[in-house]
């Protein structure tokens, strides 16, 4: 087994830590400070390709594959989640539906310049009643008599990016003129339309410069050349996207454990006390070793599911397990290690003076984001025993 990066990969990988200790890390806590979105350092981030990494040249992107996202999505998470969640979106949740099942006309006009960093997207699949259950959303898109249309109502809540959002990937129950339902269909929305509203921003404890809204459609017209597969097909467009979305999370995670870590080692060597450098106590040499074992342990699953996804792309597979296992193991990892981390720091760990506390406010977000550890864990048992 070659667990070795290639030669390019490792160049992405050193071009992107370039990147985000040079450009993001400077400014990352006063954006978190300020809660206010990082428009400059995103669109360079755009310019370098990050913003569309696995979208073909053709429409914007950069072109590379799996295993090169997860490697970029950790650097710019060491560096800064916030930056890490925008990246995230624009690449996962809103570029892989429209790779996959986007129409050729639909790639030039709606991917192209997302992938490219030039506007941003978004994915509203989260209502206030359905979030883990999405089958329970409430938004519907009724088909007009003369098929031309869709009208959408709509109310969708916690939407990273919303509030800059040009363009968003938005599902809804599928209502036809005799008013019956064909299940939910993904759509696309365009911000500037009439019949679209941007609501209150979320107030978050993590990943402040990630912007986060409600958003609300009434009676928005949609043109049918802008659904998105068929009518029908939405809940598989978004789990497929999840699938490709929650090795994103699992990158960003490893990435915020990392830097954690780094910073926790670091302290202990210069640290001392009782006259001794505290790295040379048990007690966190006990936390030091199952931080670093862990992090081991959660790079292996995220570089193995960013692998398989590229494996089950050839093959016409899916990827579920892998992206959950990882997704699952990275974020508690995440949340772990920030917590010990701030534990070693002792009082100067929930200082803002430090970097510490906002690892670990950033940390909680991976647990809950993209499905929850509860549904990941349900995921994996139910693909092990094939029981429902």
């Amino acid at each position: 087994m070659n667990f070795a990066l290639t030669e390019e990969q490792q160049m992405i990988q050193a071009a992107a830590r370039e990147f985000a200790q040079n450009e993001i890390a400077p400014i990352a806590a006063r954006f978190d400070e300020t809660g206010e979105f990082p428009e400059a350092s995103i669109r360079a981030a755009g310019e370098l390709g990050f913003m569309g990494v696995e979208i073909p040249e053709e429409y914007g992107g950069a072109g590379l594959d799996p295993v090169s996202y997860a490697l970029i999505m950790a650097e710019i998470s060491a560096a800064d989640a916030s930056h890490g969640t925008i990246v995230s979106v624009n690449n996962s949740l809103y570029g892989v539906p429209l790779l996959a099942f986007g129409t050729e006309q639909q790639k030039q006009q709606f991917l192209t310049p997302v992938a490219s960093g030039e506007v941003n997207g978004a994915y509203a699949l989260t209502e206030p009643q359905s979030g883990s259950d999405a089958r329970a959303m409430r938004s519907r898109a009724e088909l007009s008599a003369d098929g031309s249309y869709y009208t959408i109502n709509a109310r969708k809540s916690w939407i990273t990016s919303g509030p800059v959002a040009h363009y968003i990937v938005l599902f809804a129950q599928t209502i036809q003129p005799d008013g019956s339902s064909r299940g939910i269909s993904a759509f696309l929305i365009d911000a500037e339309a009439k019949g679209f509203t941007r609501g209150k921003h979320e107030p978050k404890l993590g990943i402040r410069a990630s912007a986060t809204c409600e958003i609300e459609l009434v009676d928005y017209q949609c043109p049918v050349e802008n659904r998105i597969g068929d009518e029908g097909q939405g809940f598989k467009i978004a789990m497929t996207v999840l699938d490709s979305g929650r090795i994103g999370i699992a990158a960003q995670s490893l990435g915020i454990a990392q830097a954690a870590y780094s910073a926790a080692l670091e302290y202990s060597r210069d640290r001392k006390a009782f006259g001794s450098e505290i790295g040379s106590f048990q007690s966190i040499q006990n936390k030091l070793a199952d931080m670093r074992t862990r992090i081991e342990a959660s790079r292996l699953l995220v570089l193995q599911a960013a692998w398989a996804k590229s494996q089950a792309a050839n093959n016409g597979t899916k990827n579920t397990l892998n992206a959950s296992m990882a997704k699952l193991f990275a974020s508690e990892t995440c949340m772990f290690v920030t917590h010990q981390a701030v534990q070693i720091h002792g009082g100067m760990g929930y200082s803002k003076e430090l970097p510490l506390e906002r690892y670990f406010r950033d940390a909680k977000i991976t647990e809950i984001y993209e499905g929850t550890s509860e549904i990941q864990r349900m995921v994996i048992a139910r693909l092990e025993t094939g029981l429902r």
